[in-house]
């Protein structure tokens, strides 16, 4: 059993993944240095690490940006170009599995985009879930199913924390 977990949003630029983060908060939200607790109802919560701003807008390496070591669970923003592979291949290395949102079609995007970096098989071929989600429609939905996700994997390792 995988006993991390990488929560991510994958999408062109504007396509909502920093809506997503600050919807899922519901608060504004940036990239930080800590854990910073993620409620999952109005008592319970999970320690995680926030990447908000993808490495590859960034141009920065994945793993110089999580300042904690091998945070149980991280939330990441990834930017669909090919940089993302290396950031993917960070996860995958440091044993997470990962659970990833592409949104596709993004929020700004005119169309949905073909995936030509076969980002679909290579995350597949790993331990994972993928789903893809219109980021013009309501945040709520995949919010609401990123919780979910969340509150499963982590109360069946104990991870779930209350005030």
């Amino acid at each position: 059993m995988t006993e991390k977990l990488l929560v991510g949003v994958l999408g062109n630029r504007n396509s909502g993944k920093s809506h997503t983060w600050n919807s899922l908060f519901d608060r504004t939200v940036k990239t930080g240095k800590k854990l910073r607790k993620l409620y999952l109802n109005k008592k319970e919560y999970v320690e995680v690490f926030l990447v908000s701003g993808s490495p590859e807008e960034r141009g920065e390496y994945v793993g110089q940006i999580i300042s904690i070591e091998k945070p149980n669970i991280v939330l990441c923003s990834m930017q669909y170009t090919e940089d993302v592979i290396e950031t993917i291949e960070w996860f995958v290395n440091n044993d997470y599995f990962l659970f990833i949102h592409w949104l596709n079609l993004g929020y700004k995007d005119e169309e949905t985009i073909d995936d030509s970096l076969d980002l679909i098989p290579t995350i597949l071929s790993y331990d994972s879930l993928l789903g893809i989600r219109n980021g013009k429609i309501s945040v709520e939905n995949r919010v609401q199913e990123m919780r979910d996700f969340v509150y499963g994997w982590a109360n069946s390792r104990g991870l779930i924390l209350s005030d």
